[in-house]
């Protein structure tokens, strides 16, 4: 019987793959026997593969890593866009450029991978997109104005996507980290910051990009071929958690 979570094979693109849930994605699938190919501002990943330096927010980067990685290995199986940076700042205080930088990155480099992924896929009658969005999409954070209206932006592109390219057999999601330790928030999670998430979180820690890694894994195997247009929550309960010590009797 064919085994449903096996990826072995599978032809895989994964934006920013050079660090944190990026690498760890990038890591799980060459572990699991795919093929893999990244891009990253500091190049390099953490398996043999294709690895390039670039910027997600170029659309001509990510197209020639498409092209390259469709001249190398023949197409592209699964599509992982996570590529992004943090800004905490309160909207107020944000000027243009600091929107239109921040969104550069963690919306219109989704756009440009989606829509190179969708193409190629397409081609091939077959495929599988994933988006790295953020349970900040569902459980508002004060500051994180220009990210979270980019995560929420990736869910909606996801949803529409989905639809699409439904027709083709071609399904896409989203994954919502919460609280991961990586270098991304490595600064803005200061020791205070520590200790409200492992109260406010149902499992008592901030997670893994490890735990992440795998649910994408999941979603782009055919374990998952009739799961389509969701965003599937990797926060360990914290989204959930309305906890706030009522007295009982």
């Amino acid at each position: 019987m064919l085994d449903v979570f096996d990826v072995s094979g599978r032809r895989v693109v994964v934006t920013g793959a050079s660090s944190g849930i990026g690498q760890a994605i990038a890591a799980a699938f060459g572990r699991a026997g795919a093929r893999v190919a990244g891009i990253s501002l500091e190049g390099g990943g953490p398996v043999d593969g294709i690895f390039v330096e670039g910027d997600t927010g170029n659309r001509a980067a990510v197209e020639a890593l498409t092209a390259r990685v469709v001249a190398e290995w023949g197409g592209i199986d699964i599509w992982v866009n996570n590529a992004a940076r943090l800004m905490v700042k309160p909207v107020v205080e944000t000027t243009d450029e600091d929107w239109h930088g921040l969104l550069a990155a963690n919306l219109h480099g989704y756009f440009y991978g989606c829509r190179a992924a969708a193409r190629q896929m397409l081609s091939q009658g077959s495929g599988r997109i994933v988006n790295v969005s953020s349970a900040a999409d569902v459980l508002a954070v004060p500051d994180l104005g220009a990210y979270t209206a980019a995560k929420g932006a990736i869910v909606a592109l996801t949803k529409v996507l989905a639809l699409e390219l439904a027709p083709a057999g071609i399904t896409a999601n989203a994954v919502a980290p919460g609280a991961i330790d990586t270098p991304l928030n490595a600064s803005a999670y200061t020791p205070a910051v520590r200790r409200t998430y492992e109260e406010r979180i149902a499992l008592g820690r901030i997670g893994t990009a490890e735990e992440v890694a795998t649910v994408v894994v999941f979603l782009a195997s055919e374990a998952a071929r009739y799961v389509t247009g969701q965003e599937l929550v990797v926060d360990g309960g914290l989204t959930i958690n309305g906890a706030v010590g009522h007295a009982r009797g």
